[in-house]
């Protein structure tokens, strides 16, 4: 088969169209010929050598995948109600840059009625970052107020819009005007240009002063100290990349007398059960808002698969708003 490899770490050059053996679906597992693979930073973190491969995992490049399911565990299929022929997205944990990819049958659904494959490729890697991270792990509920910081990447538009669709208000943070009119687009009740105002002081006015109840943090370093200062009383900030570095400095104090939690976490790591049980909160919680409509695939852009360099270019650049998608 045809594979997108990291011929040695470095810049997006690096990345090739090679020859590779063919995937065997072992227990618990299903065969997917690939029509489109979502691209999203952890990728290029990976390229650059700053992302390890988990042990057992393909070094292929790659975290999600939509197509068509060619073979695999028929017991396991059968009790995910899944058949060879069906249209299938699908999480994995490497791989997915490639015609054929393996993926547990557990971190598979059903393409959403009415999606086109590449809209579906564009789903998995957001929609279960967003689901374990704003609604298990930070808690989120109706009625409460969301800040996202970077409300136009993949992770923001798929936010903005499941957290909208589930009662929340939401607040984001972009770098341009026309990134802040996307989101605004998307369903954010309020959009704030980072590099024009203070994400703090807008808060603030916003909430009058109350602050805000779950910050969904991409970004780390500084903003961390800043998100303190953003919170209401019991507030969560969950964090889910180090884009401004790893060191923080914040106010304890104020951890301490608003109750703040600060968590995080990663997904790609975390055992199938895990992601297994992510997938059934989607299929029963959120794909049926997918399939109605409430919430939308936002693509950017796509790339034929012999163009992934020219994908993570655009990645790096940061001029996207939504995902972007690999196709074959």
């Amino acid at each position: 088969m045809k594979a997108v490899e990291i011929t040695s770490y470095g810049a997006p050059e690096v990345l090739r169209v090679g020859d590779r053996p063919e995937p065997v679906a072992g227990a618990g597992e299903l065969l997917i010929r690939v029509s489109a693979s979502g691209v999203n930073r952890p990728d290029v973190l990976q390229r650059t050598g700053n992302y390890p491969v988990p042990p057992g995992a393909s070094d292929i490049p790659g975290l999600e995948v939509a197509g068509v399911v060619v073979n695999g565990d028929a017991a396991a299929m059968a009790a995910a109600g899944l058949k060879i022929g069906d249209r299938v997205c699908a999480l994995v944990a490497g791989g997915g840059y490639a015609e054929l990819c393996v993926a547990p049958v557990g971190q598979c659904l059903p393409v959403p009625a009415g999606l086109s494959d590449i809209e579906a490729a564009s789903l998995p890697e957001t929609f279960f970052t967003v689901w374990s991270n704003v609604f298990d792990r930070a808690r989120l509920q109706a009625g409460e107020t969301l800040l996202i910081q970077g409300g136009s990447s993949g992770i923001g538009v798929t936010a903005i819009q499941m957290a909208k669709a589930l009662g929340a208000t939401v607040f984001v943070t972009a770098g341009s005007d026309d990134k802040c009119d996307a989101c605004i687009e998307l369903g954010a009740d309020h959009a704030i240009n980072y590099k024009t105002k203070d994400f703090v002081a807008e808060v603030s006015a916003l909430t009058g002063g109350k602050g805000v109840n779950v910050v969904l943090d991409m970004v780390a370093g500084a903003y961390v100290a800043r998100e303190v200062q953003c919170m209401a009383e019991d507030g969560r900030i969950v964090i889910i990349a180090v884009q401004g570095g790893t060191k923080s400095e914040f106010n304890s104090g104020l951890v301490l007398r608003k109750r703040l939690v600060i968590t995080g976490s990663t997904l790609r790591p975390r055992p199938i059960e895990f992601k297994t049980a992510i997938a059934k909160s989607l299929k029963d919680k959120v794909w049926p808002l997918v399939e109605r409509g409430a919430i939308k695939p936002v693509i950017h852009s796509t790339f034929p698969a012999a163009d992934a360099a020219k994908a993570h270019e655009l990645m790096e650049s940061n001029q996207h708003i939504g995902k972007i998608v690999l196709t074959w």
